[in-house]
């Protein structure tokens, strides 16, 4: 295999995360390709983003698709990878288990295979991981042992039993935490690491992982059904509906702003990487958020009534989900700029400047 410096390819280039990262790398770079099947489920009209940068050309093909890899690739040697295509659906993925399997892990090797067709190997991948790949990571017993509980059972939820008795979550770290998803899409999140780490390793080439916590902010698909609740709750509230919170609100989550998800992928693309290396960082605010007080600020931001916990729950979803990111900051140089409050009402400007949906 051979090496050559060719620019950058973005897959899933002109989703959320890659618009986001067009517009801060797009115009400095010598070639950015957004490679991208524009898939209904967030791109209703299959037109070019608008906030896909200018700079960025954009070549519409499927990641599972050989002969789109075999024409993207005709004359095209990227010498960056960032690899962001994906499907992303935790409750979707549990009953469309093969459609995420096959653009997560069939799409990644198909990439992999394309690229050893035409004899190239990249300086650099850089791969969009995901928080689900940790499940419900760890938790600290009250005799002060850290415990690994596995998932919560359909019994489990049924009669409301929310929390693991005796014990308190852990912020997510990847040195320490053991992977253990407890959904078919984090499930594929891991295998992507895995393939890729593989494959790598064989081939000299570095490696940098990005497990994000839950991205949020203008941009975001408001027509997507999974696309995430901070873009869900704030469009019910902009109706003047009730937010429904499951569980007891009390679920927690870790919510990053798309800027400083941007900002991240741009500090680890720039690092310094002379020799093959592999790296896995944590990328959130480092902080942990209930559901319940996530939907009281949004709704307060609206005047609209005040939330409303239903007892509601999803099969496979995780308790409590956030991470420590000093490694990732000292490390990466990087630091999350956007409070949460500040990127909720930037994320209602952006709404308000939106077709009602």
């Amino acid at each position: 295999m051979t090496r050559a410096d060719g620019g950058t390819l973005v897959t899933g280039g002109a989703g959320f995360i890659g618009c986001a990262l067009s517009r801060l790398l797009a115009p400095e770079a010598e070639r950015w390709v957004a490679f991208d099947n524009l898939h209904p489920q967030v791109h209703p009209t299959r037109e070019r983003p608008a906030d896909l940068d200018p700079a960025a050309e954009l070549v519409v093909g499927d990641v599972t698709k050989p002969d789109d890899w075999e024409a993207l690739l005709d004359g095209f040697r990227p010498n960056v990878v960032v690899h962001l295509a994906a499907e992303t659906g935790t409750a979707q993925s549990l009953h469309e288990a093969t459609r995420h399997a096959a653009v997560n892990v069939v799409g990644t090797t198909a990439l992999l295979d394309a690229l050893g067709r035409v004899g190239h190997r990249p300086r650099h991948f850089v791969l969009s991981s995901s928080r689900a790949v940790y499940g419900e990571g760890e938790w600290r017993g009250d005799d002060g042992e850290i415990r690994r509980p596995g998932q919560r059972t359909h019994a489990q939820l049924e009669s409301a039993q929310w929390d693991f008795a005796g014990s308190a979550p852990l912020p997510s770290e990847s040195t320490r935490t053991w992977p253990a998803p407890t959904s078919v899409y984090g499930a594929t999140k891991l295998a992507q690491e895995h393939v890729l780490r593989a494959w790598a390793g064989a081939h000299d080439v570095s490696l940098s992982v990005l497990r994000f916590q839950n991205v949020y902010g203008p941009g975001q698909s408001l027509t997507n059904s999974y696309t995430g609740i901070v873009s869900l709750f704030s469009q019910l509230a902009r109706r003047g509906e009730a937010i429904p919170v499951y569980e007891d609100g009390l679920i927690t989550r870790d919510f990053v702003f798309i800027d400083d998800v941007a900002a991240s992928l741009a500090a680890v693309m720039g690092r310094d990487l002379s020799i093959a290396d592999v790296s896995t960082h944590d990328i959130g605010s480092g902080i942990a958020t209930t559901i319940l007080e996530l939907a009281g600020a949004i709704a307060a931001y609206y005047d609209a009534p005040a939330p409303r916990v239903t007892g509601q729950f999803r099969d496979g979803d995780v308790r409590h989900a956030s991470c420590d990111i000093s490694r990732s900051t000292t490390e990466l140089s990087w630091s999350p700029t956007v409070d949460l409050t500040t990127g909720v009402g930037r994320l209602q400007e952006w709404i308000s400047t939106q077709p009602t949906t």
